[in-house]
């Protein structure tokens, strides 16, 4: 469906005012900066922002929050005869290879800028941490979906999303730490499968060793 003039105005204001705020924090930080100030070097004003943004903190993180959003997408996209781990496997691989920024693996100036605010400011880092609680809500109520009332859900999604917040977190330490997605990816996709075979396997033959 075509965007209409409407949608496509509101999209190109909440873009202008993103990427005013992450000026401003690149500048002087996210507590150096005031909602004011990002109004107005968007050209709104100060009660648009918040029309678009509840809070300060969304400015950064909503697109953080858009990108992780479709994770469930890794148990609804399974394949006819595919398990959860092995669709789950499939999918996070292809997003791997993409660079995605769910898996951690995005080397773009714009993630990097995003990765040390967060982890310079510790009100982002908590939202941050909520947005991984509900990511992993979101997997198990799609688990619920194909399996109503199975008391295994809330553990399988924890289980699940345990390993793919592992692999994000290397992936952004790598990125962080200076190497390139491309740098990166062989060594992100050997972790991968790793931690998949492992998630399938159980922790019984790991834990004999």
């Amino acid at each position: 469906m075509r965007e209409g003039l409407r949608e496509r105005k509101k999209r190109e204001t909440r873009q202008a005012i993103h990427l005013a705020a992450m000026e401003l924090f690149a500048e002087r930080g996210f507590d150096g900066v005031s909602v004011l100030e990002i109004a107005e070097r968007a050209g709104v004003s100060k009660m648009t922002v918040f029309n678009y943004f509840p809070t300060k903190e969304a400015i950064v993180l909503i697109p953080l929050e858009e990108d992780f959003s479709d994770i469930a997408q890794l148990v609804r996209g399974r394949r006819p005869g595919e398990s959860l781990v092995e669709g789950a496997r499939r999918d996070f691989l292809d997003r791997l290879a993409r660079h995605a920024p769910e898996t951690g693996l995005d080397d773009s100036p714009y993630y990097r800028s995003l990765l040390g605010l967060v982890r310079d400011t510790p009100s982002l880092a908590a939202r941050v941490l909520m947005l991984h609680v509900q990511t992993e809500a979101a997997i198990a109520a799609a688990i619920e979906e194909e399996r109503p009332g199975d008391p295994y859900a809330p553990f399988a999604a924890g289980q699940l999303y345990a390993l793919l917040r592992t692999l994000q977190t290397q992936n952004t330490r790598r990125i962080y730490l200076g190497q390139s997605a491309e740098e990166a990816y062989p060594e992100a996709a050997a972790a991968a499968r790793t931690g998949f075979d492992l998630l399938e396997s159980g922790l019984h033959g790991y834990l004999a060793r």
